[in-house]
């Protein structure tokens, strides 16, 4: 379980620039959850993600996992336990090295480094297997540079390698908002299925208000450092695109935009 305490964050604090962007921010998600996080940009999304993952400190509050407090606990250590994809698929993959090396590398994540020559073949087919699974025939290409792999193959292969390890969390961030509405429909689709089969807690931000309404348990919507909606179970399942961008409007009417 994910527990936000109390969080208070801001940016250049003391000066006429100062913006609080959460004060008293507080959230928890149950453990094998699928978040979909919404809101405008500024809303905060992003940076709580960053909080989560320890890109960002925060001035006061508490981030609690299964009960361990891990506030001041470095961005590197958290990477043992959270896996992220980001919204650029070059981010998530090492463009010039192969298939099978970035494959090696995740599969190495939180281990002492091997730096025997060659690379066990019993890994091989089991990464043959898992690359299988994306359907891309990656699989059949583990010599090819990933560099040369198209925007929504990279981004495959990342979502699969932030996955390989035993990890608690797995944070995506907009994470199909740089492919073309077809290559992103099938992230979505390995998205789901990923979070199924390994019952991962997920915390995913998006714009895409249909990948919010179709997929998850739970919805949230963030305004200005706050979550103005917070649907679950059957409230979330009857909760179409209409009615999130009627939220949107709405919030957009009060703000005088």
């Amino acid at each position: 379980m994910l527990c936000l305490d109390k969080i208070n964050k801001y940016y250049n604090p003391g000066t006429v620039n100062e913006m609080c962007l959460f004060e008293d921010y507080s959230l928890t998600v149950e453990e094998g959850e699928f978040v979909s996080i919404v809101g405008s940009n500024g809303s905060g999304k992003t940076s709580m993600l960053n909080i989560i993952c320890g890109s960002i400190g925060v001035d006061s509050g508490r981030i609690l996992i299964d009960g361990r407090d891990i506030t001041h606990m470095p961005e590197y250590k958290r990477a043992g336990f959270i896996g992220r994809v980001y919204q650029n698929p070059a981010l998530g993959t090492c463009p010039d090295m192969t298939i099978l090396e970035n494959m090696s590398l995740a599969d190495t994540k939180g281990k002492a480094f091997d730096l025997r020559r060659g690379t066990d073949k019993e890994r091989i087919s089991y990464y043959q297997e898992l690359l299988s699974g994306l359907g891309l025939g990656l699989e059949n290409k583990l010599s090819v540079k990933v560099g040369s792999l198209s925007g929504g193959q990279r981004q495959a292969m990342a979502l699969l390698m932030s996955t390989m390890t035993d990890i608690d969390f797995l944070i995506l961030d907009e994470h199909t908002a740089a492919l073309d509405p077809k290559t992103a429909d099938l992230i979505m689709e390995l998205t789901d299925k990923l979070v199924r089969e390994k019952k991962l807690t997920t915390l995913m931000v998006t714009h895409n208000l249909r990948y919010a309404a179709d997929y998850g348990d739970r919805l949230i919507m963030m305004h200005e450092g706050k979550n103005v909606l917070d649907l679950k179970g059957e409230e979330k399942k009857h909760t179409g695109v209409e009615e999130l961008l009627s939220k949107f409007n709405e919030i957009s009417i009060e703000c005088g935009n």
